[in-house]
């Protein structure tokens, strides 16, 4: 449940939200410099890794780049990392399929591990266009995972995509149920920050900001409370 809202050329938007969940960072695969060989980087192994899924509600790159940039700034605000997306703090796995007008969702195809918001737009735009192509020339779309190369701009696939069934996921008979008391929700809920939304909303009501200024106050919690504290050292706040 849930949902990121975001303004897209000046227009609200907002993508669903499936779930969030927590993982171990199982490394990561390395494919450049190994001449045509794949190295194992395994410095992550056992990392925490917080994995947020949305609903199929995006219907361009534009749109996949600005909820994931939305994304990201509401991680850093509220603490959950530094958003460093070359050291990998941050990646984005983006699920991408065409259809014809009117017809159902397509088969989709899920582009791993991009690093910056450039190539996450790149990788879309160029795998539409193959998919499009392809269904033009009678071919059918393969559930699959596909890798971007930046170098060529290219997608290629990587292995076909398996279902969650084919997984063959079972419990785990050593890890008991974990049971959330309300009391600590509610104590957590109690701590998080204001949200930047929310925040700017504030200054345009309480401290007469337009729209655009309050926005830009808002673009990080540092910039925030250096506003909030150079408008109190100068009592300039207006009622």
């Amino acid at each position: 449940g849930g949902k990121v809202e975001f303004i897209l050329n000046d227009q609200p938007r907002a993508v669903r939200l499936t779930r969030a969940h927590l993982e171990e960072d199982a490394g990561k695969s390395l494919h450049e410099d190994f001449a045509g060989q794949t190295g194992i980087d395994l410095n992550r192994a056992g990392t925490p890794l917080l994995e947020i899924v949305s609903e199929p509600d995006m219907r361009s790159s534009a749109e996949a780049v600005a909820y994931a940039k939305a994304l990201h700034a509401l991680v850093v605000w509220l603490g959950v990392c530094d958003g460093n997306m070359q050291e990998g703090r941050f990646r984005c796995d983006a699920n991408v399929s065409v259809r014809r007008p009117g017809a159902g969702l397509g088969t989709r195809r899920e582009i791993k591990n991009l690093n910056s918001f450039r190539f996450l737009q790149q990788a879309i735009d160029f795998e539409v266009q193959w998919q499009i192509d392809r269904l033009e020339d009678g071919l059918a779309i393969e559930q699959a995972t596909v890798l971007f190369d930046p170098a060529s701009g290219q997608t290629r696939a990587m292995r076909s995509k398996e279902d969650a069934h084919d997984y063959r996921y079972f419990p785990d008979p050593d890890l008991p149920p974990l049971v959330i008391a309300p009391q600590w929700v509610e104590r957590v809920r109690a701590e998080m920050p204001e949200l930047p939304g929310a925040m700017a909303a504030r200054f345009e009501r309480a401290d007469g900001l337009p729209a655009y200024d309050a926005a830009m106050m808002t673009q990080s919690l540092g910039f925030a409370r250096y506003y909030e504290a150079l408008r109190d050292a100068s009592g300039s706040a207006k009622p």
